[in-house]
């Protein structure tokens, strides 16, 4: 089964930090996604720019409406998306535990939908 890992650190430790302790966390994290795709696990990963680069759009009355923005803002931001290959939930949160992230922010872990060729049939 797929799920989707969403990683998000807290942009003010992450602001607080050092060049080297960034460096060091881009290695480690490169380092566990290694692993992971050598293991077969890792399906994709891709890091996102900063919140500032963010653009949210809602359609209000059928028209869109983007602002400028995450369309949730706290104290941390989601920076990267993981999707990965387990057998169960257990699997994932024992995988998505590996990655050097959770330590100085949150991963939220999603199953992903198998109903592809369903698109749109379910809302949520």
């Amino acid at each position: 089964m797929r799920y989707a890992c969403l990683l998000y650190l807290d942009a003010m430790e992450l602001e607080a930090s050092t060049d080297a302790e960034r460096a060091r966390l881009r290695g480690e994290s490169d380092a566990c996604e290694t692993d992971l795709r050598r293991s077969g696990h890792l399906v994709a990963a891709e890091a996102l720019e900063s919140v500032g680069a963010a653009t949210t759009v809602r359609v209000r009355d059928g028209r869109p409406l983007a602002v400028d923005g995450p369309a949730i803002e706290g104290p941390e931001q989601l920076t990267r998306v993981l999707v990965i290959e387990a057998r169960d939930l257990n699997e994932a949160m024992r995988l998505a535990a590996k990655h050097p992230f959770g330590r100085f922010g949150s991963i939220e872990i999603r199953p992903v939908r198998s109903d592809r060729g369903n698109a749109g049939a379910h809302a949520g």
